[in-house]
């Protein structure tokens, strides 16, 4: 019996001693869930998820928009006033300001960028409020291009784009928690799951947003709320979905734009996107959407490594295809197009970034010849291929419509053969 007390206490001082080493205070936790829910920011997540941050800094979401005051090198470009504006001078009348006179922020005036991959753009503050600075440069191509020359500061960056460049916008009181898409963007606001202590396992699990947890279609709704374009329905003028929250119907907050509603400057007369961050009105209109297949059936949010593709895609290229799709045969058109380029002809760039097709429809469709012919506006998916590029649209539609079309059977019909009774063997 001793030495079973023996053993009993010295248990009861080891988890004394565990407790104590946690450093965890009681929390009420009922009187903590009673308060508003709050952003904490990416850095209070990492103390207990180091793997899920380190992944989620090797995305373009942690890079989205970066403090140059804390690390000069976020600037990707250089800023040479007289490259930019001889930059600016090459786009002619394109220009809504002379080029002389479009303003031109100084490097320490910069407050934040915005992207790195494809542009970059510049966060500049006025009159107590912060603006997208009127120029901005391409990466792809090295040069400065224009960017609302006119109009800059008469939209402020925070009310048009700021609630999917930040986290944690708050449009009232002119500011933000985190200059990142960071955590709580898709995760939800996490002051309670941060507070609570460790050992309360199941309320912290209740307290934030696992968006593999949810079903898929208001999962995909998370990356709706910004890989779109619109208006808010609960904030005048905002262009943000204010008000929404990860696992909410987004509708309710957030309408997005359209071709029939009047925007031919961001939509093709098929609803299809000719601009960018419009992944989610393209993928609405798919197969992939009526069939289930998500965003993260083909994207990864964060994961550890270097990305395989600059879109984060799980596969390279059309092998991302092959994942779900198999090649059964490869007659009709795949029977010239025998390659396996999926994306060549059923996601083609007609999508602009920075420079024009340098992003990939999501309407996962091939677009014919024909609706160019009945549409100029409207670009096919042959001609984005460098071999079809200048050829003619009507030869072009009537090859196709030959390979789409399945043979007759040719050659003589079979006459029945007579069947003659062997005579009988004796």
């Amino acid at each position: 019996m001793k030495g079973k007390d023996s053993a009993a206490i010295m248990l009861g001082l080891f988890a004394l001693a565990v407790i104590g080493c946690s450093g965890e205070q009681t929390v009420d936790v009922k009187q903590l869930m009673a308060q508003p829910k709050g952003y904490v920011g990416s850095d209070t997540c990492k103390m207990c998820h180091l793997e899920h941050y380190d992944s989620w800094k090797m995305t373009l979401h942690s890079r989205m928009t970066q403090d140059p005051k804390k690390n000069r090198d976020v600037i990707i470009a250089d800023f040479d006033e007289k490259r930019i504006r001889e930059d600016l001078a090459k786009l002619g009348d394109k220009l809504k300001v002379p080029a002389d006179q479009i303003f031109i922020p100084k490097i320490e005036d910069i407050k934040y960028t915005i992207g790195s991959q494809w542009k970059q753009r510049y966060i500049v503050e006025k009159n107590g409020l912060l603006y997208i600075a009127p120029i901005q440069y391409f990466a792809d191509t090295d040069r400065w291009v224009n960017y609302n020359e006119a109009t800059w500061d008469k939209n402020p960056w925070l009310l048009k784009c700021g609630g999917c460049h930040a986290t944690g916008v708050d449009l009232d009181k002119q500011k933000f928690v985190e200059p990142a898409v960071g955590c709580e963007a898709c995760h939800g606001k996490g002051s309670w799951h941060a507070a609570l202590p460790k050992a309360a396992v199941f309320e912290k699990r209740q307290t934030i947003v696992n968006p593999t947890k949810l079903t898929s279609g208001v999962a995909a709704e998370i990356c709706g709320a910004c890989h779109n374009r619109g208006q808010a329905t609960k904030y005048k003028d905002a262009a943000l979905a204010v008000g929404y929250e990860p696992g909410k119907a987004l509708e309710v907050f957030f309408k997005s734009t359209s071709f029939a509603g009047g925007d031919a400057q961001h939509l093709y007369g098929n609803e299809f996107s000719k601009a960018h961050h419009q992944q989610y009105i393209d993928w609405k209109q798919s197969k992939h959407f009526k069939e289930g297949v998500s965003c993260v059936s083909c994207h990864y949010v964060h994961q550890i490594g270097v990305p395989p593709t600059r879109s984060q895609t799980q596969a390279a290229g059309s092998k991302q295809c092959f994942q779900c799709h198999v090649q059964v045969n490869q007659n009709m058109a795949h029977s010239i197009h025998s390659f396996a380029n999926c994306v060549g002809c059923h996601m083609p760039r007609i999508v602009t970034s920075a420079e024009s097709g340098d992003l990939h429809s999501h309407v996962f469709a091939t677009l014919l010849p024909s609706a160019t012919l009945k549409d100029k506006n409207m670009p096919n998916s042959c001609q984005t291929c460098h071999k079809h590029k200048n050829e003619d649209l009507k030869e072009l539609q009537a090859e196709w419509e030959a390979l789409a079309k399945i043979p007759k059977p040719v050659g003589v019909p079979m006459e029945p053969i007579k069947y003659k009774q062997a005579p009988a063997k004796k």
